[in-house]
């Protein structure tokens, strides 16, 4: 199979199995200008899909950097809300939604980290009512990824540039299912399997998790009426997506209140162009009161700061081990494939989907039920090989949930 028909297989998956896209449906793209190629095939496959309109918005990293090389200071305390307020808009007359992720992973890296969090902060406050759209769940939403060379020569820095990006394009498409027969049967077959993994986990409502392994003796309380998810989900619109493409986890929200140990990552968190290395985070009823970091450490204490949830958790998730992309070997240093390859926990905002009935509860009632509230919601992993974690009981019970990285149900 040549590069150009699983590039097109990559757009139909996005299209088709990503956000399920419905007759009528508008959609909204996000993408770096560096990824015209899909987004144009993802366009061509919404259209055949019966999409009344697309719209993309292509962001440049060179432009991204302009800004922090000659901006003013005061500027990255804005963000452009009429953007945003535009896109929640259009998600509540009920456009879908889809992020062609591929940035530079290291692009803010040697950048001043107070103006990249002032930045940050003013772009998360003024996102909020289109991330809600998407928080929430009302509108099928998806993110697939482009093998941008910046990113492939991060990945893959011993190769040449053109060899580079195509290992990447090889470890994408491998990852994503196009390189199977028929890519949609695998996501139809994988999802049935992710479905088993949250209905046992449903079934069983654990009032905690307890993670433990080198450098981790961490207890993960769960939200009071949490719920598993995981794989192909139906959104409020009542369109059935998947919102990640890869994925290999299945997650709920964790009680804001209730996590109490410490814990290092596994893998390096890529945050805003940022590189993050072996963090090392001890929690305090439900709080961070200690954080290092090998690099990225100043923008890891900017980001805690954010706000009062920034230290919190807003998710956790489980991922075997010896999931495809952890098998692979590839340090991806992109949070929507390194989070594939490991168990993970999330700081900041909370999935409102994971709680029961949540659709029906107000606001007071989902916090006091413990999920958080933040302006980020940042993902990093704690998984590996030698984890081991135990499902607690209400009565204070346990029960094996992982063994060495792999279910042990």
């Amino acid at each position: 199979m040549d590069f150009e028909t699983k590039l097109d297989r990559l757009a139909e998956v996005a299209v088709k199995t990503g956000l399920g896209l419905a007759p009528g449906q508008e959609l909204v793209m996000t993408a770096p200008l560096e990824s015209l190629p899909l987004a144009r095939l993802i366009t061509r496959h919404a259209y055949k899909a019966g999409a009344s309109l697309v719209t993309t918005f292509y962001g440049d990293d060179d432009a991204t950097l302009a800004r922090f090389e000659l901006g003013s200071n005061e500027s990255f305390d804005t963000a452009p809300a009429w953007l945003f307020e535009g896109m929640a808009k259009a998600y509540g007359a009920g456009a879908a939604r889809l992020a062609i992720s591929g940035e530079n992973p290291a692009l803010l890296a040697g950048q001043d980290a107070d103006k990249v969090s002032r930045a940050n902060r003013a772009r998360s406050k003024a996102y909020q009512p289109a991330l809600q759209h998407i928080v929430d769940f009302h509108i099928n939403w998806s993110i697939v990824s482009f093998a941008s060379t910046a990113w492939a020569t991060m990945v893959f820095p011993d190769a040449t540039e053109s060899d580079a990006v195509m290992k990447l394009w090889d470890a994408i498409f491998a990852a994503s299912r196009i390189d199977q027969a028929d890519p949609v049967a695998a996501w139809a077959a994988h999802n049935a399997r992710l479905h088993d993994r949250k209905t046992f986990l449903n079934d069983k409502r654990f009032s905690a998790l307890r993670f433990r392994g080198p450098g981790t003796d961490l207890t993960v309380g769960l939200a009071d009426a949490h719920e598993w998810a995981g794989g192909s989900e139906k959104a409020r619109n009542g369109i059935t997506c998947n919102p990640n493409i890869p994925t290999e986890e299945v997650f709920t929200t964790p009680h804001a209140r209730r996590v109490d140990g410490f814990v290092r990552s596994t893998k390096p968190l890529s945050y805003q162009g940022t590189l993050i290395e072996d963090i090392s985070v001890r929690f305090e009823a439900g709080k961070i009161v200690e954080a290092k970091a090998r690099t990225g450490e100043e923008v890891l204490q900017k980001v805690l700061e954010t706000d009062e949830g920034a230290a919190r958790l807003g998710e956790v998730a489980l991922v075997p081990h010896s999931s495809p992309i952890s098998q692979s070997g590839i340090l991806f240093y992109n949070t929507l494939y390194d989070e594939n390859a490991a168990c993970h926990i999330a700081l900041g905002q909370a999935y409102n989907k994971c709680i029961i009935d949540f659709e029906n509860k107000t606001e007071a009632q989902l916090v006091e039920a413990g999920a958080n509230r933040s302006l980020i919601h940042i993902d990093w992993m704690i998984g590996s090989g030698e984890i081991d974690i135990d499902g607690v009981t209400a009565s204070g019970g346990t029960e094996a949930v992982m063994r060495g990285g792999e279910w042990a149900i």
